[in-house]
């Protein structure tokens, strides 16, 4: 079981397939009236120990180039409303470690790319 924060742009549908997963999954539009934008998601994620799921690629920005604390991200991209929720769970099933470390998981049909939580630099 992951706690799960799902961003306003992942289908309802993502949200029933992985609360049927045994998931903690919050709704940004059954939590807040308006969109809060993205930095109040990811501070209530971070406060909980959430993993944000989008399809906003501002949240690497917010993540990765300006290093808001996080909890683990999965983004989806290019990925039809039916496909959101099974791509999840496989990514949950594959990465949970990986996310439960604050990872960055990017999946997009046929591919995932995994950016550690404090990657080495060179």
């Amino acid at each position: 079981m992951m706690k799960l924060l799902l961003d306003s742009c992942v289908s309802r549908q993502a949200v029933n397939e992985l609360t049927e997963a045994g998931h903690e999954v919050l709704y940004a539009p059954d939590y807040w009236p308006k969109d809060p934008g993205d930095d109040e998601i990811l501070n209530l994620a971070f406060d909980e120990n959430r993993v944000v799921v989008t399809i906003d690629k501002d949240f690497g920005e917010l993540t990765v180039r300006q290093g808001l604390p996080h909890s683990g991200l999965i983004r989806l991209v290019n990925l039809r409303v039916a496909q959101q929720g099974p791509t999840c769970i496989q990514v949950i099933e594959l990465y949970s470690q990986e996310l439960q470390a604050g990872s960055i998981v990017t999946a997009e049909p046929g591919y995932v790319r995994i950016r550690p939580a404090n990657p080495t630099e060179d």
